[in-house]
């Protein structure tokens, strides 16, 4: 099963992955065509809640896919990726999780407007979380642990 998460991981990494480097273009060229639906891209894109601190969120997006793709590169090798792998992409997968309940929250109440591709971004990095915590759970040091305890 764990074959299935990392392969599902990847997959929705990669499209991440794809939305935010979209994003970005979309944030650096200002070019409203690339906005779809009803303008609600334009609208979260060129708020002052796009960036932190001059970097602009999509571009963070960019980072965070590249790493979740990149440890699940390193994973493949003997030693220490491959060992805390799971650990290390639920610490990012949980950041970025958090980091989406704050930009729904910014849509929501603060800008109110929705980006389709802000949705999904957040859906794929709220589904790539779900996934590195059944993988975390099934870490097979953490089950050793659980079974020495009892």
């Amino acid at each position: 099963m764990d074959n299935t998460l990392v392969r599902g991981s990847i997959f929705l990494a990669v499209i991440g992955l794809l939305v935010s480097i979209y994003m970005t273009i979309f944030k650096l060229t200002s070019n409203e065509t690339m906005c779809l639906g009803s303008g609600g891209c334009a609208s979260v894109n060129t708020s002052r809640y796009s960036e932190v601190n001059g970097i602009p969120v999509a571009l963070i997006g960019v980072a965070g896919y590249a790493s979740i793709l990149t440890l699940h590169f390193l994973e493949r090798k003997p030693g220490f990726f491959n060992e805390q792998g799971p650990l290390l992409l639920f610490g990012i997968s949980l950041t970025g999780f958090l980091f989406n309940i704050y930009l729904i929250y910014v849509e929501t109440f603060l800008i109110k407007a929705y980006c389709p591709f802000c949705i999904t971004s957040q859906i794929a990095m709220s589904l790539i979380f779900i996934l590195a915590l059944i993988r975390l759970i099934q870490m097979p040091g953490l089950q050793e642990d659980k079974h020495a305890t009892h």
